[in-house]
């Protein structure tokens, strides 16, 4: 279960970097499912299964890095369009004077 979480957190990444926020979604829920039952799985978790639960958690912090830039991007474009909208509607009670 944790090498296919391990693979669907690569893929996760991957779509990240894209953009593509539905097929993230669709991923992140099934990563989660597979995470969710390893947990519950009645063996203690040895090394192995310790260094795979650490490469997942890295390549998800790369993940929301991706997302939290791709959100800045967005944020600056809607304060740009913003202040487009705000000059303009301060010009636009101006009249060209003959």
């Amino acid at each position: 279960m944790l090498t296919r979480a391990l693979q669907l957190s690569r893929e996760l990444l991957d779509v990240a970097e894209g953009g593509d926020l539905q097929a993230l979604l669709g991923l992140g829920a099934e990563r989660l499912r597979l995470l969710q039952a390893a947990r519950s799985g009645p063996t203690p978790m040895g090394s192995s299964e310790g260094a795979l639960l650490k490469e997942i958690a890295e390549l998800n912090d790369r993940a929301i890095g991706f997302l939290e830039h791709r959100r800045r991007i967005k944020a600056r474009e809607i304060d740009t369009a913003a202040v487009g909208r705000r000059a303009v509607a301060a010009y636009s009670t101006t009249r060209l004077q003959r």
